[in-house]
């Protein structure tokens, strides 16, 4: 499978569902002042805590408890981690002098590039990783980061629809599905919040790149969803799940972890990837520049590059994995779902999204007339 057939990088405002949790407290929490809370005992965050500690700073599924708590038994380490809920709040965070307890932080492939070109990402001794070599040939040396000197691949995967097939007669295949059916559809659909996944599979839709830096292209993509608003229940990233879930939504624009994940859940939702191409996203693991505790954070990477750890991940929270190793571990079943590992027909058809510096305001613009009006 090859996922580097863009050399350019992915944007995301806010991907996926987002708890708090830590090696004492993995769910029933409630966001205080100063932590959070589980049965009346305050739990500390990473900006009050000390730094012998393991701070790790990521994303709800790669931090669950099943791998903190083997973690912590193998090695003896207390970890903590900490979620956010997009890559420019983490950034914001360290930038801002809040996260300098992180040993660890999970940024996508674009921010990746960008923290680098800001010195904010330690360069990692290869010397102490064990298992790079387990990487498929093609997170070997991804554009984002070339040789991995910053960062290691974590998960990867793309954008699609999630469908209730009990309730649409004819399954969507493709973005323009929308407007050719959104009576059929208004009110019952949610599109991503999100401005560079929705204008660019408008975008996409039209015949131009995820990436267009030709405002003329911008301006007919936002036309297009002009059209298709009235019929939109809600851009939404997370809550649709509950809704669909219930039947009050048919269709819903979701990340492929989420909508495999709510397949399993309940067979008559189905994920599908759109037959004209969608976005690639990759998630890595990196150590930022202000990290304390640095041999628990080599420690976390390579426990991470161990085949066992990266197929039982892959198996709880269904995200596809680079590891080579630990794909052949998978059960066939899931090995052979390709909408989790995409065959190469499919993924030559994807585009990974990039940030377009000055130009990315010409899509903010355009999206806040959408959203707001």
């Amino acid at each position: 499978m090859n996922t580097n057939h863009q050399p350019v990088q992915r944007f995301s405002r806010s991907r996926r569902r987002f708890i708090r949790t830590s090696v004492a407290a993995f769910s029933g929490l409630a966001l205080t002042r100063c932590g959070w809370r589980q049965g009346g005992v305050q739990r500390e965050t990473a900006s009050a805590g000390p730094t012998d500690k393991l701070f790790v700073y990521t994303w709800s599924q790669y931090t669950d408890d099943k791998l903190i708590k083997n973690f912590t038994a193998q090695f003896k380490a207390p970890v903590v981690a900490d979620i956010y809920e997009s890559n420019e709040a983490m950034l914001a965070k360290l930038q801002a002098g809040g996260g300098g307890n992180y040993s660890v932080i999970y940024p996508s492939d674009y921010m990746v590039r960008r923290m680098i070109e800001m010195g904010m990402l330690h360069e990692l001794d290869r010397s102490r990783l064990q298992g790079l070599d387990r990487l498929a040939p093609q997170f070997q040396n991804p554009t984002y980061d070339p040789e991995n000197r910053h960062s290691i691949p974590m998960s990867w995967g793309t954008t699609g629809f999630v469908y209730n097939t009990q309730q649409l007669k004819e399954p969507p295949t493709d973005w323009e599905y929308l407007w050719k059916n959104r009576q059929q559809l208004s009110g019952r659909m949610t599109l991503i919040d999100d401005v560079r996944e929705v204008m660019g599979a408008t975008l996409r839709m039209l015949g131009y790149s995820y990436n267009s830096k030709d405002e003329s292209q911008i301006k007919q993509a936002y036309e297009k969803l002009r059209e298709l608003k009235p019929s939109i229940a809600a851009f939404d990233t997370d809550a649709w799940r509950s809704q669909i879930l219930a039947g009050d939504l048919v269709l819903a624009m979701a990340y492929s972890t989420d909508g495999i994940k709510i397949s399993q859940e309940n067979p008559n939702l189905r994920y599908i990837i759109p037959a004209s191409g969608t976005s690639l996203w990759t998630d890595t693991i990196a150590i930022p520049k202000t990290a304390p505790n640095l041999d628990a954070a080599y420690t976390w990477l390579n426990y991470n590059l161990e085949p066992t750890v990266a197929a039982e991940i892959c198996q709880r929270q269904t995200v596809a994995i680079p590891n080579q190793v630990a794909l052949e571990q998978l059960p066939t079943q899931l090995r052979q779902d390709t909408n989790l590992f995409p065959p190469e027909s499919v993924l030559n058809r994807c585009e990974r999204i990039s940030p377009l510096g000055d130009f990315d305001a010409v899509y903010d613009r355009y999206w806040t007339q959408l959203t707001s009006s």
